[in-house]
């Protein structure tokens, strides 16, 4: 049997990186998935991709840091799919610097993306979630929700902000079956990762350095992300709520 039978999922960021492969995923696992982002004409085809290999799919346009966007989004998404049960909080901004190189202006778009975003999706989907009889929320955090490194600030407290969120939920709706676990990932290779990566003054050095960090030796994928969400969206996790997880190739270990 599919894990994911009869489950009816949203996925933030659901384009590209991690959103799209736990889309994809989902829906092979039995799941019925919206993906909601932005830039529809990413969301379309992630879609279309699901609904070819025979699988229920929605696109839904969405600004997370937006309420009104995300109240109609959700809506929008518990009506065609015929409820929801699954909430994955994935969209997220990176910006490089210290405290005294991020401007305010960077600061609150991180800040509004990362942390407020799940505020917003969050808010809006747990009467959704109450509705269906209980359900799971995944957010995708960082392993940097965890512990810092040098030129992160404003996605380190972001990221340690969604960690304490996800805590802070699991436990006020626990007695209504709606859990709410965390995913920390290292380096991953998505095109926001990607992406800063390649304005870095030598892009294949740093990618060096980066994957010399990680005690397994290599970034991680998408892929690796979605197979763990989708066992935190399925039932097999059902006594889990309130963990923030490494998926860091062992980066957290020492």
């Amino acid at each position: 049997m599919q894990q994911l039978s009869g489950k009816m999922a949203f996925i933030t960021g659901g384009g590209t990186g991690i959103g799209r492969a736990c889309a994809l995923l989902f829906a092979r696992e039995g799941a019925k998935v919206a993906v909601a982002a932005r830039r529809k004409e990413k969301l379309e085809a992630v879609a279309q991709e699901i609904i070819e290999e025979g699988h229920q799919a929605l696109a839904v346009e969405c600004d997370i840091t937006r309420r009104a966007s995300v109240e109609h989004a959700i809506r929008t998404a518990e009506e065609r799919l015929g409820g929801l049960n699954v909430i994955v909080n994935n969209a997220g901004a990176l910006h490089i610097g210290t405290v005294e190189q991020t401007s305010e202006d960077d600061w609150n778009r991180v800040v509004a993306v990362n942390l407020t975003g799940t505020f917003l999706v969050s808010q809006a989907a747990i009467p959704v979630l109450r509705r269906a009889g209980g359900g799971s929320i995944v957010n995708i955090g960082s392993y940097l929700g965890l512990v810092g490194i040098k030129q992160r600030a404003a996605y380190c407290a972001s990221k340690g902000g969604v960690t304490l969120l996800t805590k802070a939920m699991a436990l006020d709706h626990a007695a209504e079956n709606i859990r709410v676990n965390c995913i920390c990932p290292a380096l991953v290779e998505t095109e926001m990762a990607l992406g800063a990566m390649q304005r870095m003054p030598d892009p294949a050095a740093y990618r060096k350095l980066r994957e010399s960090q990680i005690p397994i030796g290599r970034a991680g994928k998408p892929e690796d992300v979605a197979r763990l969400a989708a066992f935190l969206a399925s039932d097999q996790s059902s006594w889990m709520t309130g963990n923030a997880i490494p998926l860091d190739g062992g980066s957290t270990a020492a």
